[in-house]
């Protein structure tokens, strides 16, 4: 019972709960990201992402292990990508750039949410909130870090990255089709790129120029309660 106490005394209980808050706050924007993939395809046709089940909100049904933990020491990273069979799409080319879009899209959407969301309970809190809002305001605060991390990660245009899909919408057919032939390729290259660490600093700069557009347009809810 002794050594038990001691572990408890000695336990970082305040870094346990930080990093539980950012697990909490990745496995959300995976999952939001994933599904708004999903439903953009089923929207346009194509009812794979349904069939296995990935149109839900349960995280499980979504996480990529190495690329969760990415995001919760890197700041960016990716879950399993979504099944799109693009021979649904009236249109493919643009079908598949637009289910591309709709998780950078949900992401970005999501952080200001939550940045909203936070402003109105830092309003709350001034004005006589309870002490336990100060859990909610931090844990909005990381979904909206990350979140944009997230989303801007993937607009990159490289494959197989969102931002690619986007992209070859814009190509040739022939160049096209000869790209998805090597996309398999894309994700050992590009882990060798994040490894180098090259891309840290640029997305860094990114994400917070976005944040500071975002936290200013959100914070109507904290004007509107503190006058």
């Amino acid at each position: 019972m002794g050594s038990f106490s001691d572990f408890a005394q000695n336990m970082d209980w305040a870094g346990l709960a930080d990093l539980l808050l950012q697990v909490a706050a990745v496995l959300l924007c995976l999952t939001v990201h994933e599904t708004c993939h999903g439903l953009a395809a089923y929207s346009l046709g194509d009812p794979t992402a349904k069939a296995q089940h990935r149109l839900s909100l349960n995280p499980l049904r979504h996480i990529d292990l190495f690329g969760a933990l990415m995001m919760i020491v890197a700041g960016f990273g990716w879950a399993k990508p979504v099944p799109v069979d693009m021979r649904y799409f009236k249109h493919p080319k643009t079908g598949m750039a637009v289910t591309a879009l709709a998780g950078p899209v949900s992401n970005l959407l999501l952080a200001y949410a939550a940045l909203t969301l936070r402003a109105a309970l830092i309003g709350a809190y001034y004005t006589g909130g309870p002490e336990g809002l100060g859990t909610a305001i931090d844990f909005l605060a990381m979904t909206a870090v990350l979140s944009v991390g997230l989303g801007l990660f993937n607009l990159i245009p490289f494959p197989p990255l969102d931002g690619s899909k986007v992209v070859e919408g814009f190509l040739p057919d022939r160049i096209y089709y000869g790209i998805l032939r090597y996309e398999r390729w894309g994700m050992l290259l590009l882990m060798a790129i994040l490894w180098t660490g090259v891309l840290s600093t640029p997305l860094a700069i990114a994400r917070d120029w976005v944040l500071d557009l975002l936290v200013k347009g959100s914070s109507w809810p904290l004007t509107l309660m503190l006058g």
